[in-house]
């Protein structure tokens, strides 16, 4: 299955691939069927992804530490966050005033904020939240997010149900 995906990258023009990802590092098709690979198992051994990609297994390992040295990709387990004590999770839509990227550093360095983008639209960031409760939520908001220097204003979205959360989205 995977080694059809890789002949079938292996012939789209180089440009597209750059195009795809950004501009930043050239990632080729075995590369790409890689962390397929891994996005369907992180905990998929080296040797089986090289048979599906086509490379020994020293080469998948020293691929998958370029990706991760490269900052192309990361290996974390994700939980559920009620399972482990976080009960409150919240997004929140921020307006700025002044700089926006000296902001999202600002937020981006709160444990709790899990999720910084920089957005065009109804506001300049939007922020993920993931709390351990109501009073953790507001003090994070209240007395921590709405202090930062260059926020003007807040909008908060709390989660009800958590209904899909996946990191599956391939390589496309």
């Amino acid at each position: 299955m995977h080694s059809d995906r890789v002949a079938s990258r292996s012939a789209e023009p180089k440009d597209s691939r750059e195009s795809r990802n950004g501009g930043g590092p050239h990632l080729d098709a075995v590369s790409l069927a890689i962390i397929e690979q891994l996005q369907e198992d992180g905990r998929r051994p080296y040797a089986a992804i090289g048979k599906a990609v086509g490379l020994s297994e020293a080469a998948v390992r020293q691929r998958v530490q370029k990706l991760l040295d490269q900052g192309v990709m990361q290996i974390v387990a994700v939980t559920d966050p009620l399972t482990v004590g976080f009960r409150r999770q919240a997004m929140v839509g921020v307006h700025v005033e002044g700089d926006v990227e000296s902001v999202a550093d600002a937020l981006s360095a709160m444990d709790e904020c899990e999720y910084v983008v920089m957005t065009a639209g109804s506001f300049d960031l939007m922020v993920e939240i993931v709390c351990e409760d109501d009073d953790h939520l507001l003090e994070v908001i209240n007395r921590r997010i709405r202090a930062v220097p260059g926020v003007r204003s807040t909008e908060s979205f709390v989660y009800l149900k958590l209904k899909k959360q996946t990191y599956m989205w391939g390589t496309r």
